[in-house]
Order: structure tokens, then sequence, then C-alpha cells
């Protein structure tokens, strides 16, 4: 067979320019792919700083700082924060966002929040509770008296001083209880806690007719976000099963955000 001797340099010159388009375009896709990546990783590095537990205008400054802005749009009423400091942030703190972006902020009350309070005398320590909490107040102290019938409030007392029905009170104000002790019924049992968050450690010791005790964080827990999320990992009287204990003791609670700690428990 013959070979086309004048066409033959043709085709290897067109097999060139094809291989050398083909070369080009993938490489024009790479770069494109490369540079759009590149770029949509810029608009995203920013990560979201924590500003819980700080002031608008320090918000404002660390905000600025990482390319991101803040805005207050809600407030809420907790007692035990700095009034006027942030509560919460919308993207979470750690959250990756594009630069500019607006963090949405919920800051603690500047102006005090006031409640009535109620009337407990004759209500059941339950019926007490659940009545507190609607009313925007917090469960105080249990003391005992001796009594027909365990756990029937006979008086009601914020700071050591009786408060009447109806009296305007801060927001979040423990309410102590002065509650009978029947002799037939006196004794009740230490909850295991270990794992529980504060407040539903807190609902375990008052379902079971205990007090908080002291309440202390390790070295884990450094911004209020963290005592959101930290964990019981000691508790004193520690936990026995079927051992008995006496109405109104105090439970003394250890919390942490290391998940060794729990573990080791």
């Amino acid at each position: 067979m013959e070979v086309d001797q004048e066409n033959k340099p043709v085709g290897r010159w067109i097999l060139r320019n094809v291989i050398l388009a083909v070369l080009f375009f993938v490489a024009l896709l790479i770069i494109t792919q490369v540079s759009l990546k590149a770029l949509t990783r810029h608009n995203q590095v920013i990560t979201v700083p924590d500003f819980t537990n700080l002031s608008v205008p320090d918000a404002k400054i660390v905000a600025k700082r990482h390319d991101i802005r803040t805005e207050v749009v809600d407030s809420v009423y907790v007692k035990r924060m700095e009034k006027g400091h942030v509560f919460s942030q919308n993207p979470v703190a750690g959250s990756q966002v594009k630069k500019n972006r607006t963090i949405k902020l919920t800051i603690n009350s500047s102006q005090t929040k006031m409640v009535k309070m109620p009337n407990l005398v004759g209500y059941s320590l339950r019926q007490a509770k659940t009545e507190i909490l609607s009313s925007g107040l917090t469960v105080g102290k249990l003391a005992y008296r001796e009594d027909l019938a365990t756990n029937n409030v006979l008086d009601q007392f914020i700071k050591g001083r009786y408060v009447a029905p109806g009296t305007e009170v801060e927001a979040e104000t423990p309410v102590d209880l002065l509650l009978g002790l029947s002799p037939d019924e006196n004794e009740t049992f230490i909850p295991y806690l270990i794992g529980f968050t504060l407040p539903v450690a807190r609902d375990n010791i008052f379902e079971n007719s205990l007090n908080l005790g002291n309440v202390s964080y390790d070295e884990t827990v450094q911004t209020y976000q963290d005592t959101l999320n930290a964990v019981v990992y000691q508790q004193t009287p520690a936990f026995h099963v079927g051992a008995p204990a006496a109405m109104g003791t105090s439970i003394h609670l250890k919390l942490t955000t290391s998940q060794a700690k729990i573990a080791a428990r």
C-alpha cells in the first residue's frame, strides 16, 4: 500500500494542533477552577469570633478586626449577666462566613425586669416549683420543719424575709421555701448527676427534695457559653444506689467541658 507523502505532514500538523488545543482548554479549565476556589475560599476564611459576654462597643471592635459586622436584633433578661452585654449570637462562634457578613446579637437587657411574687403557701413542692418558674423567678433554698405533710409549703422567703404575694421583685430572684416534714416521710435519695448540664442537674436535685450547694467550674470553662455547655464531672455527696439522704441535704457540683473527665467517671 502506498502512503501519500504529501498529506502526511498535513495530517501531523492537524493532529498536533488538535492536541495543543485540547491541552490549552484543559489548562484553562484547571486555572479557572483553581481561581474560583481561591476566590471562594478567600470569601469564606473568616471564622466568627465569640462575642458572648462582651459589651456591644467591644463586640463592634472585635467584628471590625475580623472584617465582619454586628447588629443587635433582640434582648433578654438574665440576672447573672452584665447588663448590655452579648447573651447569644447568630451565626455562632467558630462558624465560617464571608467578608462583611452581619452577625446578629442578642444582648442582656439594660433594664431590670420586675415580676410579681406568687402565693405559694399550701402548694406542694412540685406545684410551687412550677409556679415559681412560670412567674419568672427561680427556686432557692429548701428548709424543713416538722409537719403533717412532707413537702407542703409553709412559708416563702427572699433573702430571709417573708415576701407577700403580689409584691414586685426582680426576675430570676431565688425564692426560698419552708416545707413540712412528716416523721414518717423524711428521707430521699441522691440522684446521679454526672454528665448533666447545670439546669438539668438543678432540676434533678430539687425533684429529690435536695438543695443545690456550691457550684464550681474547672479550667476548661472560660466563657459564658462554656458555662452553658459545661456538665457535671463531680458531685458531693456522691451517688450510691439505694443510699438514703435527709431531705434538704446540699449537693455540691463541679463542672467541665472536658469529655475526658466525664469518661473517667
